[in-house]
């Protein structure tokens, strides 16, 4: 590992210092040593690249990139201590692998590095391969690397990790570059720890940020999607993870449902929903308790391990999200590498829980609330177009037929009744206008075809969601017009059929309505119920009704609507 430098009839105190400290070895060829002048240089460069960084990161690859430049080495490589522990992290290097930062351990006392950190004295080695300390560092591919001296970081006597250099080509380090890397892990030493007082601080203002963030939003009237997006995005920066992601209790409280997840380095895919007690997470559900994993790729308990594993995710940290001890949900962290969350790191994450489950009961007051007033706006609306219908037929009241205006009626009723209905089962989304005017033409024909009539109506095609006001819109007029052929089309016949279809063309949403009927009047006349559709479809749908004649006979009546409107959630 280390010797007395060749060449000296007397040791110096530094050299005797480190004689003490290694065995001797053979050392190839000395390389002359640099001039005075040079190294006080070489340390003024390095003081004043390292005055010009703050934070961690940053003063960590300034001093691994001037340290290889001004000592004229190969590598340059950076350990730090784990807090609390002896474990040393390889955290910056100019030459081994990429992929070992972070990721690459020495135990204090293991290898050359962790030699000079338990001896805190400086260790090396000319042909470091064969020296009985030395280590080979796993996925750091240093096995070009022969030459190595390493030397410790020291903070108020305590070490907090180590910087070591090494050279392709055997090279024994003099006396003076021993000394200008002990100074350059001095400077480095106070600088890292300015950089990581830094970090500290910005973490904690960071941390009280998100905080502050959660509790507006916990008296915001915003939903909940919106609520769990900013929820995760906060949560991924505050715990510095790769992935955050939600999971929230179904309406049935078996399963658990992702509803949200932030990944700052590629696509996270959708989870699969979760019994409640069924892996990790549905464990934290059950039993109201957090968890850690430290490698979901191995770990037993953990479900889809192979997709985490292609995902490259690695430890997990589990939280309940709970109101009035009744748990609601999950809020997960991931990181790419082994990472064990400090004291503080969970306390914060459980209070982001914490803050985001009360967050979720508010978002889920507002929007019942929210909801029943739009539902009351809207049906208070359709009852208004129903009412306006009526008072249309009243000047023409003596000459209509009671019986057929009040089937009519109550047939719009119906078509309205039955957006709301699936707009009560579905949450207040999107309504399946299909589906929709599947169940109402069955009542239409149940109501409005005689006895001795066999005329079936169809409804096929493509399903169409569209908000409930173009839904409601779309239904009455299908409704209209299938009323209209079932009034006029079979006028002296026994059968017939109407066909719905529905369809879509990169621009338009089509709809036709066609008849195997008696076909179009050479002179057509609007009544009341075409007049209402086409007023619809222009007003409240920003489309165009056309009635065609088809060579086999019947009627066919097209609707084109711009597929804007299904972005319209109004």
């Amino acid at each position: 590992m280390s010797k007395a430098k060749p060449g000296f009839d007397k040791l110096s105190p530094r050299q005797a210092q480190l004689s003490t400290a290694v065995q001797p070895i053979k050392f190839m060829t000395p390389q002359p040593s640099a001039p005075r002048p040079q190294a006080v240089s070489a340390l003024r460069e390095i003081a004043r690249t390292i005055s010009a960084a703050w934070d961690l990161d940053t003063t960590l690859d300034l001093i691994a990139r001037k340290t290889t430049e001004v000592m004229l080495v190969d590598s340059c490589t950076i350990y730090l201590l784990d807090p609390g522990s002896n474990i040393l992290r390889l955290q910056a290097s100019t030459g081994l692998a990429r992929r070992a930062l972070g990721r690459a351990t020495l135990k204090v006392g293991e290898g050359m590095t962790g030699f000079a950190v338990a001896q805190n004295q400086p260790v090396y080695s000319a042909n470091a391969p064969n020296d009985p300390h030395f280590k080979q560092v796993a996925e750091a591919e240093e096995t070009t690397y022969q030459s190595l001296l390493a030397v410790p970081l020291v903070v108020e006597d305590k070490p907090i990790g180590a910087l070591n250099v090494q050279t392709v080509i055997p090279r024994s380090f003099s006396e003076e570059e021993i000394e200008v890397l002990s100074l350059i892990a001095d400077l480095a030493a106070g600088a890292l720890a300015k950089a990581t007082l830094y970090d500290v601080q910005r973490r904690q203002i960071e941390e009280l940020r998100a905080l502050a963030e959660v509790s507006e939003i916990v008296t915001s009237p915003q939903y909940l999607d919106d609520i769990l997006n900013v929820v995760t995005e906060m949560a991924a920066k505050a715990m510095d993870a790769d992935v955050c992601s939600l999971f929230l209790l179904d309406e049935t409280g078996k399963y658990l449902e992702m509803r949200s997840a932030k990944r700052t380095i590629s696509p996270y895919q959708h989870r699969a929903p979760l019994k409640i007690g069924e892996g990790v997470i549905g464990q934290v559900v059950e039993t109201g308790k957090l968890s850690y994993v430290a490698d979901v790729r191995v770990d037993g308990r953990y479900i889809g391990s192979d997709l985490a594993r292609d995902e490259g995710l690695v430890s997990l940290l589990a939280v309940p999200l709970s109101v009035r001890d009744r748990t609601i949900g999950v809020l997960n962290c991931y990181t790419t590498s082994h990472v064990e969350f400090s004291d503080e790191q969970i306390a914060l994450f459980a209070t982001l829980a914490n803050q985001t489950a009360l967050a979720i009961e508010n978002s889920r007051l507002v929007t019942n609330a929210a909801v029943v007033r739009e539902m009351h706006h809207r049906i208070k609306n359709n009852l208004q177009t129903v009412a306006m219908l009526m008072q249309l037929q009243i000047p023409d009241a003596e000459r209509l037929d009671t019986r057929q205006v009040l089937e009519t009626n109550i047939n719009r009723i119906r078509s309205i009744a039955s957006v709301h209905e699936t707009l009560s089962k579905q949450g207040f989304k999107l309504v399946d206008v299909k589906d929709v005017l599947t169940r109402i033409m069955q009542t239409t024909t149940t109501n409005m075809v005689s006895p001795h009539q066999d005329i079936r109506i169809e409804v096929h095609g493509e399903a169409l969601n569209l908000s409930s006001k173009a839904a409601t819109a779309l239904t009455l007029v299908v409704n209209e017009l299938a009323q209209n052929a079932l009034e006029h089309a079979f006028v002296g016949r026994s059968a017939g059929q109407i066909e719905i279809s529905l369809g879509t063309s990169p621009d338009e949403i089509i709809v036709l309505v066609s008849d195997d009927g008696i076909g179009l009047p050479a002179e057509l006349t609007h009544g009341l119920g075409l007049e209402l559709a086409t007023m619809l479809v222009a007003e409240d749908l920003h489309g165009h009704m056309k009635f065609n004649k088809p060579e086999n006979g019947g009627t066919e009546i097209s609707i084109r609507i711009p597929r804007e409107i299904e972005h319209d959630m109004a």
